[in-house]
């Protein structure tokens, strides 16, 4: 049973995004600009850019880009097994990243307390 019908959201996104490209055409040439620009290099290749922009897109918490980017991924040959990797490289990111917010957290904890006397 799936979470959602990824197929059509996608497609009520690019409905979405193509009325957007119609109110705002320069946001959208920003945004194609941007995109593009790993693929004139070509150094990493197109599949793995698609893993590290599900990595990136579960990091971010973006149901759009999971769902235009896990299409992509199937499209240029990544495994389930090669997704499934790069998630849990985006995963344990996350924990790290709360980790050292968590030492952040007791600094500023620690600055906003006044200090005892020894």
């Amino acid at each position: 049973m799936s979470m959602l019908d990824w197929n059509a959201y996608r497609q009520q996104l690019l409905v979405r995004v193509g009325e957007m490209g119609k109110i705002s055409p320069d946001t959208i040439k920003g945004y194609q600009t941007l995109s593009g620009a790993g693929q004139k290099t070509n150094l990493l290749g197109p599949k793995i850019r698609e893993l590290i922009s599900l990595a990136v897109a579960v990091t971010a918490r973006c149901d759009g880009c999971i769902t235009v980017h896990a299409e992509a991924a199937a499209r240029h040959g990544a495994s389930r097994e090669e997704i499934a990797e790069a998630l849990a490289v985006a995963t344990a990111v996350n924990a790290g990243a709360a980790l050292v917010y968590s030492a952040r957290v007791l600094d500023a904890y620690e600055q906003a307390t006044p200090r005892q006397p020894a």
